[in-house]
């Protein structure tokens, strides 16, 4: 399952996607952001605000939809 999520996601490296993560206890944060880097275990997505902050997050966060990713 996650080989089918790394696959694709590579279709959308560089991207624009819209990222849901749920942190728990009614925490949801939502996210507009690029997919910039991919790697055996985490992938790396810069958001579109001010600062330009990078976040990573898991394949497993994906699988078990702790994120939720939206292509656009």
């Amino acid at each position: 399952m996650i080989k089918k999520i790394k696959d694709n996601m590579e279709e959308h490296i560089g991207e624009e996607v819209k990222i849901i993560f749920n942190g728990g206890r009614n925490r949801i944060e939502e996210y507009n952001a690029v997919i910039t880097q991919m790697y055996d275990f985490v992938f790396v997505v810069k958001l579109n605000n001010e600062v330009n902050e990078l976040k990573s997050f898991t394949y497993s966060d994906v699988l078990t939809q702790t994120v939720e990713i939206y292509y656009k």
